[in-house]
């Protein structure tokens, strides 16, 4: 599964982003992560960054992606130059 969020207050944002840490995600963009969780633990968090969020402006969506979509994902990365 793929977490993306638009949060402009830091602090939220940073909540969210421990939050996911949390549950074993892994960062994959300033404001992305990725990993498995079975459907209880997505609804929990879910739940859990619904309540961080609150009031404050925000998007926060969780999209599924089969293992067979998982396993074609290609990264280029630069680091440091």
């Amino acid at each position: 599964m793929l977490l993306i969020y638009d949060i402009p207050d830091d602090r939220v944002r940073h909540r969210v982003s421990e939050r996911c840490k949390d549950y074993g995600l892994s960062r994959i963009q300033y404001s992305a992560f990725a990993g498995d969780l079975d459907r209880n633990r997505r609804e929990e968090l879910m739940l859990r960054l619904k309540k961080t969020l609150g009031k404050k402006e925000g998007v926060i969506r969780l999209q599924p992606v089969c293992s067979r979509d998982l396993t074609l994902a290609k990264e280029i990365a630069v680091e440091g130059a």
